[in-house]
């Protein structure tokens, strides 16, 4: 799983989706895009280049890290990934 922030420096998290997503050999990569923006089309934009999950970081840093563990345990533990493709969870393909 990957976390990706709509707002990074040098090249913002979409445009590291797009390029993630329209690679075959990194696509079946979860891609949880973490960040502040709020954005109505900032939303419609991650879902539309295959984001897996849209997450409002929240300011609190207590509030922020649980946020992450969540996030963590939800694609560790509680997904079930497809049996047909072949990501060993907390690896790449």
């Amino acid at each position: 799983m990957v976390l990706l922030d709509v707002k990074m420096p040098k090249i913002d998290g979409i445009k590291v989706l797009q390029t993630m997503k329209s690679d075959p050999t990194l696509q079946s990569i979860p891609v949880v895009m973490l960040t502040s923006s709020r954005q109505g089309p900032d939303v419609d934009e991650c879902y539309r280049l295959g984001a897996n999950a849209y997450v409002v970081k929240p300011v609190d840093f207590q509030q922020f890290t649980e946020a992450v563990k969540t996030i963590g345990m939800f694609w560790a533990v509680i997904n079930q990934a497809s049996p047909r493709l072949k990501v060993t969870r907390g690896m790449s393909p």
